[in-house]
């Protein structure tokens, strides 16, 4: 407590000794050109359908990145990308089911994408009988070498009630927990046939596995295969209703290819100059996403997944920001970086984070967001705000002091907590920039019921909610360059 007391007050000292307190706040010269009709068209035009959703790795997610570099052109910002342009580049490996997979039990076949999915890509070819079981309970049945059929149990525990994707948690918990069980019986292959909870969110479940997985090429991660005996073991998900078809004895063959591939994604990267000699060298970097999920498995009528909330929000958001560091330059220099293959893992944060454009040491502070356009226009989040996640006491404070005298929101900081079931905190893009010592912070207005959906859809942004928000990560960042001292890391 003594430490925590110390940093707030002399961070209080500093801001106050060089009169810049109220100026880092209440006298934002470059508030005004922050405006929701800009906001407004920038959104509908990103988020609008004509992008399909910007997926990861798609010629969609090109021409947003590229979108969003004429704005930031527009808007006065100068590239800080490679090569003097305004992108950073970064290759992804993805790892899928090929399309041609088949799968055929007794006389019918089962479609891809429709009927069936494979739930980690492998390479198999089977034939022969299908073993039912009646539940997970029944040890009844010699299942070496057999290829098991049987009903999605409820996995244990339960995801906590009220949890976001639902459906999709209880569904890849229970894969997990019984696959695992059956693929210790040393089993040839694993049909589940989904119950009426994973067949509710079937949509956002098959989107998922179809997906595949995705690595950043050049970085150290780990992957998980699902082995038997040292034999990958496919586990197949199908339809509920299908399971007629899939009768005790009756013959099953599939024929399941993996294919891996690599194609590029890509980060934009924009600065402002600061008017500080001493100071513009060093940078406040602005930090978002302009990836999405694509294209999908319709829901009601509706295939694209727009993302407006998730993440066009902070993308216009971060360029109205640009916009008034132009206008009116803050002592320090701005960054602007919105990354691309967020949704896929992190994958352009990561990237950036071990290979940024600037010196790292440079970049004095992280001001991520990720979803600020819904909910309740009075309330807001902050991440990185309170321990274990807070990793700078003195950024906290200037943007807790920012909302005060500024927005004046209702903080949330629920959501922060570790064992809050969500794991926010480590599901956007501020958190590479934390694990490589950077003193970082997450602004959101939090998860609504059309998160990861087609519903997610410009038409429902609060825009004076979208550009109340703006202000409060604008604010922030000119008060982090204001300030002589800038904000220092906690020591643990």
């Amino acid at each position: 407590m003594r430490r925590i007391f110390t940093l707030t007050t002399l961070l209080g000292i500093v801001l106050n000794s060089y009169g810049q307190s109220k100026t880092a706040t209440a006298n934002l010269p470059g508030l005004a050109s922050i405006k929701e009709a800009d906001l407004k068209r920038d959104i509908f035009e990103l988020a609008g359908d004509a992008f399909r959703g910007r997926r990861a790795g798609s010629e969609d997610e090109m021409r947003a990145a590229a979108w969003v570099a004429q704005k930031a052109q527009q808007a006065g910002l100068k590239p800080a990308g490679d090569d003097g342009t305004y992108f950073q580049y970064f290759n992804m490996r993805r790892t899928r089911t090929a399309d041609r997979s088949t799968m055929q039990v007794g006389d019918q076949n089962f479609k891809m994408g429709n009927d069936f999915w494979i739930t980690q890509p492998v390479d198999a070819h089977l034939d022969g009988a299908v073993t039912w079981l009646n539940s997970m309970a029944d040890t009844s049945a010699n299942l070496q070498g057999k290829i098991v059929a049987v009903k999605i149990e409820a996995p244990k525990p339960l995801p906590a009630a009220g949890m976001s994707l639902w459906e999709y948690r209880y569904t890849a918990s229970a894969i997990r927990q019984q696959g695992m069980a059956l693929r210790r019986r040393g089993v040839a292959a694993v049909i589940f046939v989904a119950n009426e909870i994973t067949e509710k969110g079937i949509a956002f479940i098959g989107h998922n596995y179809e997906d595949g997985s995705y690595q950043n090429v050049g970085l150290t991660t780990t992957t998980r295969t699902n082995l038997s005996n040292g034999r990958a073991v496919p586990v197949i998900l199908v339809r509920s209703g299908l399971e007629s078809a899939i009768k005790q004895g009756s013959n099953m063959r599939a024929d399941i290819v993996m294919e891996t591939f690599l194609y590029p994604s890509v980060n934009v990267v924009a600065k402002a100059g600061g008017t500080d000699a001493n100071l513009r060298n060093e940078y406040v970097l602005f930090s978002g996403h302009h990836d999405h999920d694509g294209i999908g498995n319709p829901v009601g009528q509706d295939s694209i997944w727009n993302g407006a909330d998730d993440n066009a929000s902070v993308t216009v958001g971060m360029l109205a920001i640009g916009k008034a560091w132009v206008a009116k330059p803050g002592r320090r220099s701005a960054l602007f970086v919105w990354h691309g293959a967020e949704e896929r893992g992190l994958l352009g944060s990561r990237w950036f984070a071990v290979h940024p454009t600037v010196k790292k040491e440079s970049i004095i502070a992280v001001l991520n967001g990720d979803m600020i356009g819904r909910n309740s226009i009075d309330s807001a989040a902050l991440l990185g705000s309170i321990p274990p996640h807070r990793n700078s006491t003195a950024l906290v404070d200037m943007a807790m002091q920012a909302n005060r005298q500024l927005t004046k929101f209702k903080i949330d900081t629920s959501w922060d907590d570790a064992k809050h079931p969500e794991n926010w905190y480590f599901r956007s893009d501020h958190a590479p920039y934390a694990q490589a010592g950077i003193p970082a912070i997450f602004f959101t207005s939090l998860l609504h019921p059309d998160y990861h959906t087609p519903k997610d859809e410009p038409q429902f942004i609060n825009i004076p909610k979208l550009a109340k928000m703006t202000r409060w990560m604008y604010a922030t960042g000119w008060a982090v360059s204001q300030t002589m001292i800038k904000p220092v890391l906690d020591t643990k």
